[in-house]
């Protein structure tokens, strides 16, 4: 194994610095927030300083020439190797780990903002119910006592033009449905409802969760309190003889965004100091990319340290230098 150029050990050796690598991009993705180019290029630049120096340091051990300054470079590629590791494991590696070891809090706070926006159609729907029985209520009033103060029932919209009163009121019942529920109503509640669906599966998809739930932080607010906004906008406008205590819609009073209290980006954004489970792989991910380096044999003619850094260098048994720096 030891005579080929690229053998299985250097091939396990690049496995696992793919694979330390692309927990660093988890790591990276998490902190970040979802900038998945420059948490790319990081586990890209992490793979190939490790494995460029493991391999370097392997590479250097087997020479067939220049031992000693070979052998400088061998040590110094091994020292690179070793900070890379070890500062890579205190930053990036481990904050995969941190933020996982968190899932239940966080899955626990975006199930509490999901909940919060599926109900909101619900409740919508109940204010709109509500809002035209109130004003079916009044316009009834204000139609028996026509007698009584006509400008109170052309003030409200109803004319003396024959038709029945029942039906001037249900016309606007019913234009007061249609300015509650546009057309795209029906379309916005099926999207919202497909998305938390989705949102639900990728929270209780281990794998998914993983590569999922930065866009579910970055997106749940937004997408949450956008739909909220139109709703709102849509009990904005008062009809004709509507009292001027009717509200706007709002799913809490004191706090009027979905989401807002429910922050789960600083379980992203902070930083915590290694755990036991990482400081593990990174121990066993060391151990595994320097095996290549620790089976590779010296060259036949490699002097040994003590003749190496020696004055003279190697001498034969007539007492020729045959190998010298």
């Amino acid at each position: 194994m030891n005579n080929t150029t690229f053998s299985l050990a250097d091939l396990i050796a690049l496995l696992t610095a793919l694979l330390f690598g692309f927990v660093c991009y988890l790591g990276a993705n998490f902190y970040t927030l979802g900038h998945v180019a420059d948490s790319f290029l990081l586990s890209i630049i992490i793979t190939i300083l490790l494995f460029g120096t493991a391999l370097g340091a392997k590479l250097l051990k087997r020479t067939s020439r220049n031992f000693k300054s070979c052998f400088i470079w061998e040590v110094v590629m091994l020292v690179l190797f070793t900070i890379f590791l070890v500062y890579f494991s205190f930053t990036a590696f481990p904050h995969y780990f941190t933020v996982s070891g968190q899932r239940a809090v966080i899955q626990s706070k975006l199930n509490a903002s999901i909940s919060q926006t599926a109900n909101m159609f619900a409740d919508y729907e109940l204010y709109a119910e509500s809002r035209e029985k109130l004003f079916k209520s009044r316009l009834q009033s204000v139609a028996k006592g026509k007698l009584g103060c006509d400008s109170c029932y052309t003030a409200c919209g109803f004319k003396h033009n024959g038709v029945l009163d029942s039906v001037q009121i249900n016309n606007k019942i019913r234009t007061l449905h249609l300015v509650l529920f546009p057309n795209n109503y029906r379309q916005m509640k099926e999207a919202d409802s497909l998305w938390l669906a989705n949102t639900k599966n990728t929270l209780n998809n281990s794998w998914a969760w993983n590569l999922g739930v930065v866009d579910i932080v970055n997106n749940i607010e937004q997408n949450s309190n956008n739909s909220l906004r139109t709703l709102i906008n849509h009990t904005t406008k008062l009809e004709k003889c509507e009292s001027n205590q009717t509200v706007e819609f709002s799913i809490n009073s004191k706090n009027p965004n979905i989401t807002s209290q429910v922050d789960v980006k600083s379980h992203f954004t902070t930083l915590d100091s290694p755990k036991r489970l990482s400081i593990g792989l990174s121990i066993v991910t060391y151990i595994i990319m320097l095996i290549s380096w620790l089976i590779t044999k010296r060259h036949t003619r490699f002097p040994g340290l003590k003749i190496l850094f020696g004055s003279g260098g190697l001498k034969s048994n007539s007492g020729r230098t045959i190998i010298t720096e």
